[in-house]
């Protein structure tokens, strides 16, 4: 239930944050004034939304493939390119398919391709506390489960060699690219969801390692990876014995690696 809310208010929010550097002024004061309880809930929205907090941490979720995933403060706040890996997953699966979604975060991906395809088997991990919580509340209402775990070790031992479906999105900016990442990135998201160490591959060499052990035979791995990185990406996955190949959306700027057992 949205709150009444007279027009100088209105436009009192939207300078408030036009002037704090928020460049949709106009489309957020809409969304907090919808999502407050009460005018002081909307006062307190418009403060923490002033002094810098993302605006999906101050209304509690973020759009993603036309689902509310909820977020908290600390976990990846899912980005609309991500959309794009969800696609290409959605292009693979089948019904009745087991899907593993590696580095859940608020396990938007998963929960997007659960409401897509409807009849999967969902597994998700992640090793941060925040976003297993969050994850247990978007992706159980498609009936998804979610382990607490460093990448394949939070999995059961029955996984191994049935997935047929493993998507994820690792951390893969470079250490030292981190300092250019936005404000909102750098102070409020975990480094622990955006550092891929040196060269930004870290993690995902350790995914596509084990991916041939835990994959069914014809099942996919697809991750996310930048325009840049994707040469090296591809490098990795053929090491390791994937049949590869690269695809990309220029208008989102999303790329993304796909190998097949």
């Amino acid at each position: 239930m949205s709150i009444l809310v007279d027009h100088h208010t209105v436009t009192s929010i939207v300078n408030q944050l036009r002037s704090a550097g928020c460049v949709f002024a106009e489309e957020e004061t809409q969304l907090l004034v919808s999502e407050a309880q009460s005018l002081e809930d909307l006062i307190k929205k418009v403060e923490m939304r002033v002094d810098g907090l993302p605006l999906e941490y101050v209304i509690g979720w973020a759009p993603f493939c036309g689902l509310r995933i909820e977020v908290e403060r600390g976990v990846f706040v899912p980005r609309k390119r991500t959309e794009f890996l969800v696609r290409q997953a959605e292009h693979l699966a089948c019904s009745g398919d087991l899907v593993v979604d590696l580095c859940c975060g608020s396990g938007a991906i998963g929960a997007a391709l659960a409401a897509a395809m409807g009849d999967i088997m969902l597994y998700g991990s992640d090793i941060d506390p925040i976003a297993i919580r969050c994850a247990r509340k978007n992706v159980t209402k498609f009936g998804g489960h979610v382990f607490e775990g460093d990448l394949y070790e939070a999995f059961p031992r029955w996984m191994k060699g049935r997935i047929n479906l493993l998507v994820a999105n690792v951390p893969y900016v470079p250490t030292k690219a981190i300092d250019l990442l936005p404000l909102e990135a750098r102070l409020y998201e975990p480094n622990l969801a955006l550092d891929g160490g040196e060269d930004g591959l870290n993690i995902l060499r350790r995914v596509v390692k084990e991916a041939p052990d835990w994959l069914a035979p014809g099942g996919h791995l697809l991750i996310e990876t930048s325009e840049m990185q994707a040469p090296q990406t591809f490098e990795v996955f053929a090491h390791f014995g994937l049949d590869t190949k690269v695809i990309r959306d220029a208008e989102r700027d999303a790329t993304v690696v796909i190998g097949t057992q």
